[in-house]
This record gives C-alpha cells, structure tokens and sequence, in this order.
C-alpha cells in the first residue's frame, strides 16, 4: 500500500494554501497512494487571526474543512489533516487547540488529535520567541485509528521531543506514526532528522513526516526535509526545501520481521506494554 507525505510552503492565504495542497495531494493520488500527509498549519502560517479561523471553521463558516471532505472524497485519498485551529467541538468560543484530522476516502472524519505538547521556547533566529499556548490549549488524549495502509498514530511537530507518547502510540497498535510539522530551521537543522529517525526505531513503525519547507509571513523559515522514515531507522524517501510529493511503499511483511527479530517490547523495563484492551481512539 502507498504512503505519501506532503510538504508545502505555506503562506497567509487560505485560499492560495488549499489550492496548492489539492494540487499536490492529486499527484499523490496519481502517484497510487492510499493515504497522505499534510504538513503543520498547511492552510495557514503566520496569521494572527487563529481564533477567529477556529471559531469559523467550528461553526460551518469555513472553508477548510469543506475542502478536507471533497478533497478526500473526490480523489478516493485518506488524509491527515496536517494542523488547522478548531476548539472543543461542544465548546466553539473556547480557546482552539491545535487539530490533526484524519478523513477517510469517502471525505468522512475518522479522527481528531489535538497537539498534546505545545512549542512554547526560545530559539536564536529571526523571530527569537514561540509560545504556542498563546494561541492554542493543550491536547489531553493519545489517538490511533484503522486506514487502509495500517493502523495509525496521530502525533504533531513538537510530540517528538517526548518518546513516551510514541510508545503509548506503539502500545495502541499503531504501525504508522504521522507528524506533521513546521520545524524552525534553527531546530530543524539541529534535531529533525535525528528525531524523525528515532522515533521510527523505537517504536518500529513507519514515520510519515510532513513539514514545511521554506520562508513564510513574518519573518518565519522552516527547516523542510520531510520524509518517510522505515521501522528500522531508513530514509524512504525525503525533500529539502520547497514542494513536494513523497511516496513510498509500506511492506507489513518486512515490519513484522523486523518486530520479531527486535522483541523491543517485551524488553521494556520501564514501561511495561499496557494490558490487552481497545485502544484509545478520538
């Protein structure tokens, strides 16, 4: 079954954005993927309107969503959602979080994470300050759900930094991981690869790592190199800057193979596999 991941270059425009992801999530599905990835904030960066958008979107007044929903069901494409703002759905003028939807081929939502850590640091670049939670509030559940290419773990950006998420994810079932970013080129350049690479191998799950790739309003440069990362560690497939459709094939075979040589999970002294139940989903 075909993977694809999605980097953009994401501007101010919401229109100009989804006109671009339909763009390159056709060549995608073209290209015999089953599932894609789109990149952090794909339908906007640097924007200062993030409530506003949110509370839009929430209430049927938007047009991301509508498009995530034709989009998937006119190309028959499974799609994560990147990141778009939207509050608690029983709680539209609450702060927004920060949400990966996922939406199967007939355009209906199958899934909803809400970014669990958020980027709240200091980095030595133009911009210099990131405090997410300005904006947005904190996720509080781990999320996984079936696709056609396996099941998958629901992860954004700054999730990488804590490997306890992408082992609660491992112990859920999960035998893809999205994560669809917008790394600064500051730590991007520093940790990406490293972290992307890691996380596979830990969990020995297929990382689909989305991100932007360039410059953005305000002064803002993301570090791109999107990839699709194997259970062991191996670069796929990879972009360094600007648009691009990565591709790969996932092989179920080999990933049990390479979960059977490497029993990591029952090696955990620390962190013992959960007990036997459903796994936690939206």
């Amino acid at each position: 079954m075909s993977i694809a991941v999605i980097q953009m270059v994401s501007q101010d425009d919401v229109l100009a954005n989804l006109a671009a992801a339909r763009r390159l999530l056709e060549q995608a599905a073209e290209g015999g993927a089953r599932l894609a990835v789109l990149p952090e904030n794909f339908a906007a960066m640097g924007r200062r309107d993030l409530a506003d958008l949110g509370r839009a979107e929430a209430l049927g007044e938007g047009p991301i969503l509508p498009w995530l929903k034709s989009t998937a069901r006119d190309l028959s494409l499974w799609i994560v959602g990147g990141t778009i703002p939207l509050p608690p759905e029983d709680r539209p003028q609450e702060k927004a979080n920060a949400c990966s939807l996922l939406f199967d081929e007939r355009g209906e939502r199958v899934a909803r994470y809400d970014k669990l850590h958020l980027f709240d640091v200091d980095v030595a670049d133009a911009r210099g300050r990131y405090r997410e939670s300005d904006d947005y509030a904190f996720g509080d559940r781990v999320v996984v759900a079936d696709t056609p290419v396996g099941r998958l773990g629901l992860t954004v950006c700054y999730d990488l930094r804590f490997p306890e998420l992408y082992t609660r994810l491992r112990e859920a079932g999960a035998e893809l991981i999205s994560t669809p970013s917008a790394f600064t080129a500051v730590t991007g350049q520093a940790h990406w690869e490293i972290l992307i690479r890691a996380r596979a191998i830990e969990t020995q799950c297929y990382v689909l790592a989305a991100g932007q790739g360039g410059s953005h309003p305000r002064g803002r440069e993301t570090w791109g190199q999107s990839a699709i990362v194997d259970p062991w560690g191996r670069i796929l497939a990879e972009q360094a800057k600007g648009e691009a459709v990565l591709l790969a094939e996932r092989d179920s075979e080999e990933q049990a193979a390479v979960r059977q040589r490497m029993p990591v999970v029952r090696h955990r002294r620390f962190y013992p596999p959960a007990e036997p139940g459903p796994a936690p989903t939206e």
